[in-house]
């Protein structure tokens, strides 16, 4: 039997017609690993991610061979501004894969975590990251402090 983490997935570009998509694996993984917001915090943010965040990343993802959408990252001219991964899918290296694909391809050296998902921040260590700053609250002036991090 196979097992399911060396099921053949390719990261590929992805485009405004996958929005929907991305907002569904975007709000899974929020509930999931952010559990220091409120769900009217989460509310809050999903029309800035959908109106601001998709539109300004080049965005990739991971899909299975059913062609879900599992996992994607939105990327910054030099940083990683999101990485999400569906939480059916937590520890098949997807969100590592994808880390390595924005070093290897683009040279992207930078992402910045909310200091209270420590899970978050305890991955991107373990991938090499280290802590360069910090700010008190997030690009919205929410009181969620972000850790600046790079290799």
């Amino acid at each position: 039997m196979t097992d399911p983490s060396e099921t053949k997935t390719d990261i590929t570009a992805l485009s405004a017609a996958d929005t929907e998509e991305i907002i569904a694996v975007w709000e899974k993984s929020v509930k999931a690993t952010h559990l220091f917001l409120t769900p009217g915090e989460i509310e809050f943010y999903k029309p800035y991610v959908r109106k601001y965040a998709i539109p300004e990343c080049r965005l990739f993802g991971i899909r299975e061979q059913d062609g879900r959408l599992t996992a994607f990252m939105g990327l910054s001219t030099d940083k990683i501004e999101m990485l999400f991964v569906t939480p059916e899918y937590f520890g098949r290296r997807y969100g590592s894969r994808l880390i390595a694909f924005a070093e290897r391809q683009l040279g992207i050296r930078k992402v910045d975590v909310n200091e209270e998902n420590t899970k978050a921040l305890g991955f991107y260590q373990k991938m090499g990251f280290r802590i360069a700053g910090r700010s008190e609250t997030d690009g919205n002036g929410k009181p969620h402090p972000i850790l600046f991090l790079e290799k």
